[in-house]
């Protein structure tokens, strides 16, 4: 278990708020790789494979190797275009599944791993028939993909402070995605948070860097297998990535794929905190971020890529780009960037013009704009990663351990884990005159529109980009909140009955009151405040305040926001992020017994420090003037008596 504790050590903390209030203007990048820590590669390298490895490259013409690193989108490659131009990965972007249809079944997510990846193994024109791998954003749980277990996104893990429970989540993950013919995820995400305006505030576990040191080697072990042992990329496990790389957490006002401008030292024991540990662990795969660095973007910046990463902290596998991130790069375009490849990139991340970028950067290596060196040095981590998890000799992906194991797949066991995650993730804010737990017996009115909305409860990255256009029908085997809440009442004599709008015909014991942020992912999660600026909650818990009616809050947020005006009309507040599929785990903490006695108590805290203001966006523990309205660590526990405040 991890202790809430200071980062104060950090000698660059009272430097970062200044930076991000706007009081140090971006400079000249300077990054010295003498002042990061040198790491010796923890991964080995084996000789026979690297034997096989130089054979192979001796025999791959150049147009195959320019092939290995471009990574095309399904949505706009064919499998027989993988087969003509030799292209070593593709992913499924979050608007992008088989057939383009987001609903589809697992089926039909294997059967086109299938084809994909016979199309890359086809030597029948002569070449070689190296396999692809298909990455895709499993970023809490096999999320892209209908009837998945899904897990609390990171926020809420972070408020767990389990590192073994990240484990769990890893290998759960891996599993599901084998059985759909997957073997590469883009996760975990090591960001360390400190702007909550960041539409991404939720892929990260904690503004401390402590919390994020701490989970990321569990769940690239869970994911991976651990290092050293058996398991190690066997056929129960995938490729990872640590992403991304480095300082997204920390952009000028919290702006997405913005301009990080901290110090190195910050940017070094803050924001890349994570990468030791999760590069020791043997993660197989880094990618990139899309901010930039003192105004140097981060795919282009050769210091930190090749110099710091693979030359300072010990990097062995093979470095990917995000979304058309080299395009960013100053003098390049999305259909060239010699530059970014040069940098360190091995891997261009094409989704949609990859044609025009594996044509131009094939004439870059012509022209020796990209030296030879640099491409053998790209194709050869590639392989290297791929002859790891072994790809090269594995069957098609139909025919692998896992594969088409449906009983796997959202399994009950998994949907098990998953639930606790939700219990341990909950953090209680406040709980007046001991209304929580709620007696079993009770008659529940469950109100609010995050009540029966598993999409709601689930937010961003889940079955497309934003999250949107979700119905519970979409989450086959899920339980909504109040779904659980029913199930846990009705086992001792209560009632749990849904009315979204508060309206009631027998007056109940307690209303529980469901609301939050609507989902969205990167970019249009953006904020410029920190004010929760939604009333549907608020109406609610001003009718039944005057109803005289108990209230308990469930608030659903991918981040710590404003809301002392539902906080002052609630008896009970519970911060319950975005939960994911198991719906069940808060009425297993909410409800006790028939008499009231919990069955399972509050253990959640806070990894982001609450705002005390719509304003206060930039607050974390460390901070020289540090006045949350709850601080770092906090988290009630039935155990801590009766609560009073009203927020």
């Amino acid at each position: 278990m991890i202790k809430p504790k200071s980062i104060t050590g950090l000698a660059v903390v009272l430097l970062l708020t200044a930076c991000q209030t706007g009081q140090i203007k971006p400079q000249k990048v300077v990054i010295d790789p003498a002042n990061w820590p040198l790491n010796t590669p923890v991964v080995t390298r084996d000789p026979a494979m690297e034997q096989r490895i130089s054979e192979l490259m001796m025999n791959m013409t150049l147009e195959e190797k320019v092939g290995q690193i471009i990574q095309a989108d399904i949505a706009s490659v064919t499998p027989d275009e993988v087969r003509k131009f030799n292209l070593g990965s593709i992913l499924n972007g979050g608007g992008s599944a088989p057939d383009g249809d987001l609903r589809n079944t697992p089926a039909s997510w294997l059967a086109l791993a299938d084809e994909y990846w016979e199309a890359s193994t086809d030597t029948s024109d002569g070449g070689l028939g190296i396999p692809l791998i298909w990455g895709t954003d499993a970023v809490h749980g096999h999320s892209n993909v209908v009837g998945a277990t899904l897990f609390p996104h990171n926020i809420g893990l972070g408020a767990a402070n389990d590192p073994d429970l990240m484990y769990e989540i890893g290998r759960i993950t891996a599993l599901e995605m084998m059985t759909t013919g997957l073997d590469w995820t883009f996760a975990p995400t090591l960001a360390v948070v400190r702007n909550d305006r960041w539409g991404r505030t939720y892929e990260g576990f904690s503004e401390d860097p402590a919390i994020v040191v701490a989970y990321a080697p569990r769940i690239i072990e869970g994911i991976q297998g651990k290092y050293g042992t058996d398991e190690f990329l066997d056929q129960d496990h995938i490729i990872a990535t640590a992403k991304h790389f480095v300082g997204d957490g920390g952009t000028l006002d919290g702006i997405d794929t913005g301009d990080n401008i901290t110090s190195e030292a910050e940017l070094r024991d803050m924001h890349a905190a994570a990468y030791w540990p999760a590069i020791a662990a043997g993660a197989q795969s880094v990618m990139v971020s899309l901010n930039s660095y003192h105004g140097e973007r981060m795919h282009g910046l050769k210091p930190m890529l090749t110099d710091v990463l693979v030359g300072r902290i010990g990097f062995d596998g093979f470095v990917v780009g995000d979304w058309n991130g080299h395009g960013r790069v100053k003098g390049c375009t999305v259909t060239s960037c010699a530059r970014s490849f040069n940098a360190g990139l091995d891997v261009f991340m094409a989704p949609e013009q990859w044609r025009d970028l594996y044509t131009n950067t094939l004439e870059q290596v012509k022209s020796g704009e990209i030296p030879l060196q640099r491409l053998d040095q790209a194709v050869g981590r590639i392989l290297r990663v791929k002859m790891r998890a072994g790809v090269f000799d594995a069957p098609k992906p139909s025919a692998r351990k896992n594969a088409g194991n449906w009983d796997l797949f959202g399994a009950p066991e998994h949907r098990a884990v998953a639930r606790e995650a939700v219990r341990k993730s909950l953090v209680l804010l406040k709980n007046e005159a001991g209304i929580l737990p709620l007696a079993a017996t009770s008659r529940v009115l469950v109100v609010g529109d995050g009540a029966n909305d598993i999409g709601k409860q689930s937010g961003g990255w889940t079955l497309s980009w934003q999250g949107t256009e979700n119905t519970n029908e979409h989450f086959p085997g899920a339980t909504s909140i109040y779904d659980g809440l029913r199930d846990a009442v009705a086992t001792a004599g209560g009632e749990a009955i849904l009315r979204e709008d508060g309206r009631w015909r027998t007056k109940p014991d307690v209303a529980v009151v469901v609301f939050g942020e609507d989902p969205y992912a990167e970019f249009f999660g953006d904020r410029d405040n920190v004010d929760f600026d939604s009333d549907a909650g608020l109406r609610l818990l001003k009718k039944f305040a005057e109803e005289g009616i108990p209230t308990v809050s469930v608030f659903l947020s991918g981040r710590a926001l404003w809301v002392n005006p539902e906080l002052a009309l609630s008896n009970a507040f519970v911060a319950a992020w975005l939960p994911g599929t198991e719906g069940g785990g808060i009425a297993d903490v909410l409800v006790g017994d028939a008499d009231g006695t919990p069955r399972f108590d509050f253990t959640g805290s806070l990894s982001y420090s609450w705002p005390a203001t719509p304003d206060q966006v930039e607050v974390n523990i460390g901070d020289e003037d540090y006045q949350p309205l709850f601080p770092y660590g906090f988290g009630l526990s039935y155990g801590d008596g009766i609560i009073n405040d009203d927020g």
